[in-house]
């Protein structure tokens, strides 16, 4: 039975929806103003590995990811390159989803945008000023009252006279409060037109956290069965979703919280602020460098899986660190795996979870999601498949691994695709595919020719440059990178 570590309650729970057999799981997504990096990509990947874990377990799923279109940042991005705000979010959204596509990352079944609700968010401002939580400042501001909400800190596990304004919670002379943090922001006069809304409370837009509160509400109802998100939005981004949603409407709002740990570059958090951030895009494209004004690009196979494992193999709620020399490890790791179902073809199996491999897996699996170790179960079965040259074995492997989005690219195609994280014990591959195919015919006009010896010393050549041949019936030879 599936157990969930809950952030709120600091323990491991047995997962019950609200409704039994379907899940509502909401998570919080990308603010569209730049190229998303690894730490983007841990989130996109662990919450993709939770909802592909719990559709094999059987249950529905109605899987919400947001956009944030409308936000400081992303004004100052279509200010400062002279573009409107709708063609900066756009291009980013579509840059976004070409790195899902790279990581085998499956859309969510909605996709909201921020700037799709705000009529909802003005409803949900206007009940917590009914309610005594919200308030109109001089400056045109309307802020929540955070003292008024008693069981404000709560996730965050923080008292009131511990918490600080968060990162993006800016401190006005309007507030009454420090901590009261802002629904709904009055525009300013040399703001682009686009950024802005009628309401009640006059001309501006949405704050960044009463987006979540009115997308999740419209789109799942309350309470959700999951919300998730990354590391850093668990203060002050959720601890304010709680008290907008629970202080407009009671109850609670979500069951089940779930944040994934954090990407670490030299015992720093990855992120755009600290500029010490890598790409998706750069990190796993066939191109050696990408223009920032093309939004879509091609991913190497090879090195997009390992980027998946990278993060597969770590567990989602542990910190995690990036180094050129853990991609390396994660390439050839998941070389290995391939190198079997290369070796010993998989045949078709329907997964028996009777078996003592595949019951490990799913214990795993239901241990919180316990991705580390159901990767030791699909190594151990390319032992075994290996050792016993069992195509059923090796097909369990791939099956297995299809349901945390691993080892589903034709082995030919991904041995075939060069790779720049390699360990110090492999050599570069460097050779590109249409001088090993030249090699290839070479060799095999020498063999014709009853040249053995240079055949012999094309294969040799080859060879030294990390490239193994397989000679077949009927003439034909194979290729693949070792």
């Amino acid at each position: 039975m599936l157990h969930i570590y809950n952030t709120l309650s600091r323990t491991k729970e047995l997962f019950t929806p609200t409704e039994p057999g379907h899940v509502r799981m909401y998570v919080c997504g990308m603010t569209v103003y730049d190229f998303c990096h690894l730490g983007h990509a841990r989130m996109l990947v662990g919450f993709d590995v939770v909802r592909r874990w719990l559709l094999a377990s059987g249950y529905r799923v109605r899987y919400v990811r947001n956009i944030t279109d409308i936000d400081d940042k992303i004004i100052r991005r279509a200010v400062q390159s002279g573009r409107k705000i709708g063609e900066v979010t756009s291009f980013f959204i579509d840059a976004m989803h070409a790195d899902e596509r790279a990581l085998s990352v499956e859309p969510p079944d909605f996709e909201p945008r921020a700037t799709q609700h705000v009529p909802e968010m003005v409803s949900i401002i206007k009940r917590l000023e009914a309610n005594g939580l919200a308030y109109q400042s001089d400056d045109g501001d309307v802020n929540y009252s955070v003292r008024g909400f008693k069981g404000y800190g709560k996730l965050s596990g923080k008292s009131l006279d511990d918490l600080r304004a968060g990162e993006r919670v800016a401190v006005a002379s309007g507030k009454r409060d420090p901590l009261d943090f802002v629904l709904w922001k009055s525009a300013k006069a040399d703001e682009p037109p686009e950024s802005k809304w009628e309401s009640p409370y006059g001309v501006g837009r949405p704050g960044w956290h009463i987006e979540c509160s009115a997308m999740s509400r419209s789109l799942l109802g309350l309470p959700l069965d999951i919300h998730g998100g990354g590391p850093d939005l668990k203060f002050p981004h959720h601890e304010n979703e709680i008290a907008q949603t629970e202080g407009a409407f009671g109850g609670k709002l979500a069951n089940i919280w779930m944040h994934c740990g954090p990407l670490m570059v030299d015992a720093e958090k990855m992120s755009k602020s600290l500029g010490n951030f890598r790409t998706i895009r750069d990190t796993v494209s066939v191109a050696s460098s990408l223009s920032d004004t093309v939004a879509d690009y091609e991913a190497n196979p090879r090195e997009a899986e390992m980027l998946r494992f990278f993060i597969v193999r770590n567990h989602y709620r542990s910190i995690q660190n990036y180094t050129p020399d853990n991609l390396r490890d994660a390439q050839n790791a998941l070389d290995r795996l391939y190198h079997t179902l290369h070796n010993v073809p998989a045949a078709p199996v329907d997964i028996d979870w009777a078996s003592p491999d595949a019951q490990r897996f799913r214990d795993a699996m239901d241990d919180d999601f316990n991705t580390p170790e159901a990767v030791a179960v699909l190594f151990d079965l390319s032992s075994q498949a290996n050792r016993t040259s069992s195509a059923k074995t090796s097909g369990l492997l791939k099956a297995l691994g299809g349901t945390i989005g691993l080892l589903q690219t034709g082995p030919g195609l991904y041995l075939k695709s060069s790779t720049r994280y390699l360990g110090h014990d492999a050599q570069v591959q460097e050779l590109p595919e249409e001088r090993i195919l030249a090699l290839i015919q070479a060799r095999l006009e020498a063999k014709r020719t009853r040249n053995f010896t240079e055949a012999d010393h094309i294969r040799a050549q080859l060879r030294d440059a990390g490239i193994e041949l397989e000679d077949k019936p009927g003439g034909t030879t194979q290729w693949r990178r070792a």
